[in-house]
């Protein structure tokens, strides 16, 4: 299966130290290089910086500057949200991982099969990557550190728990 990955989904596996699900569900994580750059170029991460650089499975590609800027202007996504949509559509993707709606939004138009934090977590809960109670505390951790999934969501994940 070939993924690709925006930041954000990222950040929020980081945030409770479960970056590792990513690799035991999809194997590979492609990024593009805006998204890495996301990822390591903030003063303020430095460790999750450190985890991202070294990560092996989690590999990064470039895509047309061009194209990006083109997509950028058409849809008023970011950066890394753009070249992570580029990506997906360059290479062909089978899943794109995104949080953010309007890039969900738009990524669900051009027929993008989508997942987010939310849908990694349960999908590792199904998978038996993870349990209820540690879900539990990733969201409480998810939602103390301020990551933008919607309360509706958080509260749709625990009503699916065991």
């Amino acid at each position: 299966m070939i993924v690709v990955a925006d930041t954000t989904p990222i950040i929020s596996l980081l945030k409770i130290k479960r970056l590792d699900l990513l690799n035991k569900l999809f194997g590979d994580i492609q990024i593009p290089l805006g998204v890495f750059e996301e990822l390591t170029r903030n003063p303020d991460f430095t460790d999750e910086s450190e985890e991202i650089s070294h990560c092996s499975f989690i590999q990064i590609q470039s895509v047309d500057g061009r194209e990006v800027s083109l997509f950028r202007k058409a849809t008023g996504l970011d950066q890394g949200e753009s070249e992570a949509l580029v990506l997906t559509d360059k290479i062909n993707a089978d899943l794109v991982l995104l949080d953010e709606i309007k890039a969900r939004q738009v990524a669900k138009a051009i027929g993008f099969n989508i997942m987010g934090t939310i849908g990694i977590l349960k999908t590792a809960y199904n998978e038996m990557f993870i349990t209820a109670d540690e879900i539990r505390m990733a969201v409480e951790t998810l939602r103390s550190t301020g990551r933008h999934i919607g309360e509706k969501v958080f509260s749709a994940l625990l009503e699916t728990l065991d």
